[in-house]
């Protein structure tokens, strides 16, 4: 710590009860230590100007272990990354207001990244601080935090190499327990790098579930879930009946990914019977599609003994803009706006940008759904990991305010109803998919789990429930 945190913190207590280091600091060099006691002084990367004085890093500093591992375990030695400054290091509101000994300290958590050592290296790479430090940005600025079994889409080599590690995992750190003071409980929070097909596993099944895996092959991770940038094979790779124990997953627990950013539209096809929009059989129609919606708005937001729910915060969750994409969830280091969010689920959106509540909501007799291939390919996850779990998934447009959610018999506060399966409120649109139904539109859309087979256009439709599906060519 330098003279001027020293002398800030001073400021804020009274002569003779000042600590040696603040409150905050001593609570993570306290952990830091008992893990590390013959090392008390660490290599450590430093914010040159400090955030609380206009710098651009949040975090005041990251301090660099070496690891000697575990050879009994093949757990190999290691840099271990760990931060200061995601949590309230100073207990002087330079950042963070005061907490309380039983609250968060700060955002609640610090980060921590374990990375394999190279024979003969004798001090560790800096680049995982200027990662962490970009991790950071995203959780000032988004203020999301960052929690065990969420995942970070990178899309770039996280060290700028050639590596196939391009993605992360977060879970909580290996050796690192979760430490207090009277400012709050902190966390320690670890980065995993991940390949491209471990990262798509997690989204369609859940991250802790991958985090296992990757424990249980030494070669990608082991028990202490160290990254080695020079990985060159997935776990499904090393091991490929993982690949069915993720489908297993999927099939008995549902899937965790619960919506995302797409290119997609809807819209309500037109009669082909010639009849004139004016006719009086349209407008006694037209009244009682009001009525209708009147009696769906009562009954809207009942609830049902066992049934899962649409809050009313996620419902103006939704109508907001999703940052999380299918492409565009790139935390770029070098890209302080970090306008991507981490998580793909209703509760990681933003807040809606105005009001909603003079939107009328509609029923509709048919719908239309269009999708390009990558959000196409989605569809049968949606279908088997959410709403056969009696879940809802939602897709939401990239380049408008559109938004579509599937939604089971489960779900309650839906604007569906068994009666009208399709309602829109504005542009978002709710499709009920009956429980019967779900299976059967599992077989006819299967073949979307392999988009590389896919002809584009192409049209499934069921006549019956008076809903069609295209799917388009991604360029389009």
């Amino acid at each position: 710590m330098d003279d001027r945190d020293r002398q800030s913190h001073s400021a804020s207590y009274t002569p003779g009860n000042v600590p040696i280091t603040p409150p905050g600091l001593e609570a993570i060099y306290s952990a830091c230590r008992r893990l590390y006691p013959d090392q008390p002084n660490p290599l450590q990367v430093t914010a040159l100007v400090k955030y609380w004085l206009g710098g651009p890093d949040p975090l005041d500093y990251i301090s660099m272990y070496a690891n000697p591992g575990d050879p009994d375990r093949n757990i190999p030695p290691h840099w271990h990354y760990i931060s200061f400054g995601l949590s309230d290091l100073h207990g002087d509101c330079r950042v963070y207001e005061l907490g309380c000994a039983d609250g968060p300290s700060g955002f609640g958590f610090e980060l921590t990244f374990r990375l394999k050592r190279e024979p003969g290296e004798a001090n560790p790479p800096t680049w995982p601080a200027a990662l962490m430090q970009a991790l950071a940005r995203y959780v000032f600025q988004s203020e999301n935090v960052l929690c065990s079994g969420d995942h970070v889409s990178w899309h770039t080599p996280l060290d700028g190499s050639e590596s196939r590690i391009q993605h992360m995992l977060m879970t909580e750190d290996s050796q690192l327990q979760p430490t207090s003071s009277i400012l709050g409980v902190v966390n320690f929070i670890q980065i995993v790098g991940v390949c491209e097909e471990e990262l798509k596993a997690a989204q369609h099944w859940n991250g802790p579930g991958i985090i296992e895996l990757l424990r249980s092959k030494p070669s990608a991770g082991g028990p202490w879930l160290v990254t080695d940038m020079r990985r060159g094979e997935t776990i499904f790779e090393l091991d490929p009946q993982l690949k069915e124990r993720v489908e297993q997953g999927i099939e008995q627990e549902g899937s965790n990914l619960s919506g995302v950013s797409a290119w997609c539209s809807w819209d309500e096809p037109s009669d082909s019977d010639g009849r004139s929009s004016d006719s009086d059989e349209d407008k006694e129609n037209q009244k009682d599609r009001e009525e209708d919606d009147k009696r769906l708005q009562k009954r809207r937001g009942s609830t049902g003994t066992g049934r899962r729910t649409i809050t009313d915060y996620e419902s103006e969750q939704i109508k907001a803009t999703l940052k999380k994409g299918l492409s565009n969830t790139h935390l770029n280091v070098k890209d302080e706006s970090q306008t991507q969010s981490r998580k793909e689920s209703f509760d990681s959106t933003v807040s809606s940008d105005g009001p909603t509540e003079l939107i009328r909501t509609r029923t509709l007799e048919s719908v239309h759904l269009k999708f390009n291939l990558e959000a196409g390919s989605l569809l049968p996850l949606a279908l088997r990991g959410r709403l056969k779990h009696g879940r809802h998934f939602t897709f939401k447009g990239i380049m408008n305010d559109i938004a579509i959610t599937l939604v089971s018999s489960s779900v309650v506060g839906s604007i569906t109803d068994e009666e009208h399966p399709f309602a829109a409120h504005g542009t978002w649109l709710q499709v009920l998919v009956q429980n019967e139904a779900i299976d059967d539109m599992i077989d006819d859309l299967e073949e979307l789990s392999c988009p590389e087979e896919i002809l584009c256009p192409k049209t499934y439709s069921w006549p019956e429930k008076r809903l069609c599906i295209t799917i388009l060519p991604d360029e389009s």
